[in-house]
């Protein structure tokens, strides 16, 4: 397959670039396009043949639903049955955005999206790119990250062309995803609002608009979700991983460097490449190694648009083994470290104090 790549002028998008990206959706095939968060592999939500190629594109296990982006916040009426109230207060206040809100599926949306569960994920982008395709392609569009399952989530159309050229019909390239992280997931099919995988939009945050919700334990722990049926993306499986070793290091900030550094040194005495991920705070802090800052600890946004950024190049350096700081225990470093953990195979190391 001949992978097209179209570079979208964010300012002023052309209606033929949209219309070639449209005919390939409506014709069952895979469009790679940007959203907020990262890349999406695109195809169309209510065909089961479009979403097997997605499936098949990435590698992806077929238990691992899709997350289907809408343009309107009505559209979710054609897609979800028994949509209850704290669906429509939470799409008001966050739609367009980063919130996937999961809800009972109608018999229209097929299993093949769903990866095979009677549920059905929505989101409506904030990406003006993304909510422009949907409108001129006519079709909801089931996507998840646009990447070699497993791999660090693309943030740029290059992550996408190193992945999947050759595996996708089109490309649009929006620019850089400006958050970073993959969208907050809340299910709302049961008897308790539940968060499945944290992101941007916080549990303080949704806790404001309906009232209490819990986490699902999965997403705190520090062990592989081996045995469960994932009912949301990232819940099952080693996601984020890099191509090196991953290794978190957590405790007092003089504990984590100094440990760092001596690992580091060993690695390289050894003859093996070493990456470090540090922030504007630390990154003089160590000797050793390519030294990367992540983004600042004043500004954890900053961080969560660095992630997958640093990581992916340390793939493009064949770095060996990669040694992270750990960070914060509030909200949006619950969602940082939850994907750090993952791509880490959930190494971390704890430091006493």
């Amino acid at each position: 397959m001949n992978t097209i790549m179209i570079k979208l002028d964010k300012d002023e998008i052309r209606k033929e670039d949209l219309e070639t990206a449209a005919t390939v959706l409506k014709n069952g095939g895979l469009v790679a396009f940007p959203t907020e968060t990262v890349y999406g592999l695109g195809a169309n939500a209510l065909d089961a043949q479009a979403s097997s190629k997605i499936y098949k594109a990435k590698g992806r296990p077929s238990d691992n639903p899709l997350i289907v982006h809408i343009a309107k916040i009505e559209d979710m009426e054609s897609l979800a049955k028994d949509i209850p109230d704290t669906a429509y207060r939470l799409a008001q206040v966050f739609w367009p955005g980063p919130l996937t809100i999961i809800m009972k599926k109608k018999d229209c949306v097929p299993y093949g999206t769903t990866g095979g569960l009677e549920t059905v994920g929505i989101r409506l982008p904030a990406n003006k790119i993304a909510r422009d395709l949907i409108l001129h392609s006519g079709v909801f569009i089931a996507a998840p990250s646009a990447n070699v399952s497993g791999k660090p989530s693309p943030t740029k159309a290059e992550h996408v062309q190193k992945d999947l050229s050759g595996r996708v019909d089109l490309i649009l390239d929006g620019g850089d995803a400006t958050l970073g992280l993959e969208s907050t997931i809340v299910d709302l099919s049961g008897d308790l609002p539940m968060i499945l995988r944290p992101g941007c939009i916080t549990k303080t945050m949704l806790e404001n608009v309906i009232g209490p919700i819990e986490y699902d334990p999965v997403i705190f722990s520090e062990e592989p979700s081996g045995v469960i049926k994932p009912k949301a993306p990232g819940m099952k499986y080693r996601h984020y991983a890099p191509e090196g070793t991953l290794v978190i290091y957590s405790g007092s900030m003089d504990k984590v460097t100094e440990e760092i550094n001596r690992q580091a040194k060993e690695k390289i005495e050894e003859g093996i490449s070493v990456g470090i991920i540090a922030t504007k705070e630390t990154k003089d802090y160590y000797k050793y190694g390519i030294i990367k800052a992540i983004g600042t600890r004043k500004d954890e946004a900053s961080i969560a648009a660095g992630l997958y950024r640093i990581l992916r190049e340390f793939d493009e350096l064949h770095t060996e083994y990669i040694y992270s700081e750990s960070f914060s225990d509030n909200e949006l470093g619950q969602a940082i470290m939850n994907r750090l953990l993952k791509a880490a195979g959930y190494r971390i190391i704890k430091l006493e104090e």
